[in-house]
């Protein structure tokens, strides 16, 4: 009778089991506080809950007021403006310093540190000093005004029209030199001698760059999109730090929205439904991102 030879593999559960072991805490932590607090705040997002969580639903009432509040409505639109355009001028901005830094200049070192040195800063200090830069009494305004152009106006955190706009420009100013570090990284990874071949071949930088690199930097830009849409959807201390909201509720987003309500309001109820809709956004806008990066590379 023939016997069995062991394969000398160890069983695929007990392979790396130390790591897994060790992963046991934090795997333990993402479930418990992350998915347990989620599900916690959607089912209390049904009830009428006000100073206190109180187990008393009352179906899509919450919903129902959030969508009928022009406050809300108001978060929304501002999020939107504010988000398009951090994105795109965050991605073109980055990537064209990226790419002049690329060209091996000289104190390359000393610029990309004072690229990168806003975002050392945290955004309450950040709002501070734009919505000192940005007051028409001592800041752009007054300065221009005093070399003699009296009729220069430049207030966008006092003007209602125009205040996400100067929110927009903190933003940009403290983000943006990381995004030229990430995609600094992504063009130094490109093999030099595609550009020894474009050159050869007579083909201008610009093309190089949009039909070549960028497409070959897809990974690169796909990380930056993820760092700079979470923090669109989460802005709120620069918010608060230069405009507290206002003028009125001109400069309203759904994150001071929501604690707003939770913490001063003292409506836990209709935080809660703010806050499902806001992970009901993320989810709507990663899920089929996810199925198709991940699930299409699978299957390739």
């Amino acid at each position: 009778m023939a016997k069995t030879v062991p394969s000398g593999r160890p069983n695929h559960l007990l392979r790396n089991l130390n790591s897994k072991i060790a992963s046991i805490p934090m795997i333990l932590i993402a479930v418990v506080i992350f998915l347990g607090g989620t599900l916690w705040t959607v089912v209390y997002s049904f009830t009428n809950s006000r100073l206190l969580p109180r187990f008393n639903f009352v179906g899509l009432d919450q919903y129902e007021r959030l969508w009928a509040s022009s406050r809300w409505m108001i978060s929304i639109q501002n999020l939107a403006v504010y988000g398009i355009l951090s994105l795109i001028f965050s991605l073109v901005i980055g990537f064209v310093l990226a790419a002049l830094m690329d060209q091996k200049i000289r104190f390359e070192n000393t610029f990309r540190t004072i690229f990168l040195y806003p975002f050392a800063l945290s955004f309450i200090v950040t709002g501070l000093v734009w919505q000192w830069v940005l007051n028409p009494e001592f800041g752009i305004q007054g300065i221009v005004r005093s070399l003699g152009w009296e009729s220069f106006a430049f207030d966008p955190l006092y003007n209602p029209d125009i205040v996400i706009y100067g929110i927009l420009i903190a933003a940009l100013w403290q983000g943006t030199g990381l995004v030229m570090c990430l995609m600094l990284a992504g063009l130094r990874g490109i093999d030099e001698d595609i550009w020894k071949a474009a050159r050869v071949d007579g083909i201008p930088m610009w093309r190089t760059y949009i039909f070549v690199v960028i497409p070959m930097m897809r990974p690169v830009f796909i990380t930056t999109l993820v760092l700079i849409a979470s923090g669109i959807v989460k802005v709120y201390d620069l918010v608060v730090a230069q405009t507290s909201g206002g003028p009125g509720n001109a400069s309203e987003v759904p994150a001071k929205y929501v604690y707003d309500y939770m913490f001063q309001a003292q409506n836990l109820g209709q935080g809660f439904a703010a806050s499902t809709m806001m992970l009901l956004t993320i989810a709507i806008i990663i899920i089929p991102w996810a199925y198709l990066e991940f699930g299409g590379r699978k299957r390739g």
